[in-house]
């Protein structure tokens, strides 16, 4: 797909917001994008009007357009919901999930202990960490499902980029697939609830002190709103 049009624009422009090479909050600015791709303001409107109606770009008064900010409170709600759903597919996937299926799994797993062994970028291991999580929805027929998770996420799947670049334990979530992979091998359909959360929420846990500090800029909003308290206070 040329990157000369509309539509090759917002794939590249998505990508890069989602793998936070243009970060929450950077600018953007029409006529340095006309520039970078060569193409006429058309474009390059047609495509950031799409990102922004995707809830990945905002419009600033007085200040033009950015990449939007992250919403912790969206998170901490995507991650309750997402939680929920995939404990429940699960659940219902371990039941059926075939030696073959499960090979699957065990393949994915091994792909990730290889890669984290080597240089590699984050964006690699969130691919891979993503299509073993799709394997339970795909073989219980719930594909639709998890594509409208992936389609809803938008502040949650940056946030999960900025875990695994901010704060770095590939060695600690390939153990938990790890783990994964066990839990349904030996079909403990009981366990499912309790690690499912402690991976998903892991992120949070890690991230919960620098959020509040240097990775402050990047948020609209904490705990409650109280950043927007604060500034109304002073």
């Amino acid at each position: 797909m040329r990157e000369g049009n509309s539509e090759g624009i917002y794939h590249v422009l998505k990508r890069e917001i989602l793998t936070l090479a243009l970060e929450p909050g950077q600018s953007l600015s029409e006529h340095g994008l006309c520039e970078r791709f060569s193409v006429s303001r058309t474009p390059v409107r047609t495509a950031m009007q799409r990102l922004q109606s995707e809830g990945l770009i905002e419009v600033v008064p007085y200040r033009g357009s950015r990449v939007a900010l992250l919403d912790y409170d969206e998170i901490q709600q995507t991650l309750y919901l997402r939680a929920a759903v995939e404990s429940a597919v699960l659940r219902d996937f371990i039941p059926v999930c075939t030696p073959m299926v499960l090979e699957k799994i065990r393949y994915q797993v091994r792909k990730q202990a290889v890669l984290i062994k080597g240089d590699f970028q984050p964006t690699q291991f969130y691919e891979m960490d993503t299509r073993m999580h799709g394997i339970w929805f795909r073989e219980t027929g719930k594909e639709k499902l998890w594509k409208m998770l992936q389609k809803a996420q938008v502040h949650y799947t940056r946030f999960r980029m900025l875990d695994i670049v901010a704060t770095p334990d590939f060695v600690g979530l390939l153990r938990e697939h790890e783990e994964f992979s066990h839990l349904i091998e030996e079909k403990q359909v009981e366990k499912v609830q309790e690690l499912v959360y402690r991976h998903l929420y892991g992120g949070l846990e890690r991230l919960e002190e620098h959020i509040d500090k240097e990775l402050r800029p990047y948020f609209v909003s904490s705990k409650s709103g109280e950043w927007e308290m604060e500034e109304e206070m002073r």
